[in-house]
């Protein structure tokens, strides 16, 4: 049988978009985006260990080349078995990586471990989310849906980063403070797990009767430029995921939360009154918007000096993410016919990890390199 020239559409009503099993899935999102913002304090853990940033960045850099090599066969799970048990598998490794987190006693191979657990799991999870909501509803309101959900992300992220700060304000030095912030990984890790379980529990998943590797896929839909812009989102959350703790850090500021709150603040709200832009506007020029905004907040960091100054790129790149990630996704998956929609967000997600793989050393490398010269 050949492929299919294009996407078939969604026949979901259009009025059922915002439904339990919506709400559930946006409770289930900010609970492991909760999770993964604590994680941010990974290059302060490394450091506190001894680690260099360069260090930090290979290790990062290993957990995402898993991700990318696992997301080969992810989109082929998730078309064949359904989101609900790759999703639940990947919630699982995720937790072993968070405990894998607060064993770690030293620099040792647990630390990568642990990373790698930790990407497998983000991968997976974030991945059968988007699919999980896509299939719900018409082609047309895809893009909607999207950003509706991810704004759930944007609540995470405050919810997370501030909880961080708040630990380390509120514990003495040494490991503890990172015993809590991993701990509290792990709680917010399980609630996504038993979220999922209680969403997905009614799920009835036919695979597709062809087997079709995810290159060939890759090549007969390939999604066109937005690919490069998927990378280029990639490169701006090594920016703001592993090195802004340690930027903050060296400034002698205070932590990171008055950068992710207006960020997060500001996407959120574009979320919801740009959630109709897809069609109105149009998701290239949603794109271009997104990477102007991108583009601009990171040049917003230079002039940065106090912990108030934060707020500005803060506010500017959550501007940025808030329209581009719905559009990218959108665009590049809605490509891929619906039985193969799992390897098509697979595909493009991976693109994004790509970025940040190639940027978390090198941007490592050259702070190293910038702090001995």
């Amino acid at each position: 049988m050949s492929l299919s020239p294009q996407a078939s559409p969604s026949t979901t009503d259009e009025e059922s978009i915002y439904t339990r099993e919506f709400w559930l899935a946006y409770a289930a999102n900010l609970a492991l985006v909760c999770a993964n913002s604590l994680t941010f304090r990974f290059a302060d853990y490394i450091a506190f260990f001894g680690g260099t940033k360069a260090l930090t960045g290979w290790i990062v850099q290993s957990g995402l080349i898993a991700a990318i090599l696992f997301r080969l066969v992810l989109g082929r799970g998730i078309d064949h078995y359904g989101p609900r048990r790759v999703w639940l598998a990947s919630s699982a490794v995720f937790l072993l990586g968070c405990l894998s987190y607060l064993l770690a006693e030293r620099l040792s191979p647990l630390l990568w471990v642990a990373r790698v657990a930790h990407q497998l799991g983000i991968a997976g999870m974030f991945t059968c989310s988007i699919v999980n909501i896509q299939d719900q509803v018409p082609t047309h309101r895809r893009t909607e849906v999207i950003g509706s959900l991810g704004s759930s992300g944007f609540i995470g992220t405050i919810l997370g980063t501030n909880l961080g700060d708040l630990i380390f304000a509120l514990t003495p030095g040494g490991r503890l403070p990172f015993i809590a912030v991993f701990g509290s990984t792990l709680l917010f890790g399980i609630a996504h797990s038993l979220l999922v379980f209680q969403l997905t529990r009614h799920e009835r998943h036919v695979g597709p009767e062809r087997v079709v590797g995810p290159l060939q896929l890759l090549l007969h839909y390939w999604p066109g430029p937005v690919v490069l812009v998927s990378i280029a989102m990639g490169t701006n959350f090594a920016v703001t995921t592993v090195f802004l703790s340690r930027y903050s850090s060296a400034l002698g500021l205070r932590g990171i939360a008055l950068f992710f709150l207006p960020y997060s603040v500001t996407a959120f709200f574009c979320r919801w009154l740009f959630r109709d832009w897809g069609t109105k506007l149009g998701r290239h020029k949603m794109v271009l918007w997104g990477l102007a905004g991108l583009t601009v907040g990171q040049l917003l960091f230079l002039p940065v000096h106090s912990d108030i100054w934060f707020m500005l790129p803060g506010a500017v790149c959550g501007f940025g993410h808030a329209l581009l990630f719905p559009a990218v996704i959108s665009l590049g998956a809605g490509r891929f016919p619906t039985e193969f929609r799992g390897t098509g967000t697979t595909l493009v997600l991976g693109f994004q990890e790509i970025g940040l793989a190639i940027a978390a050393p090198l941007l490592g490398m050259l702070i190293d390199w910038g702090n001995s010269a």
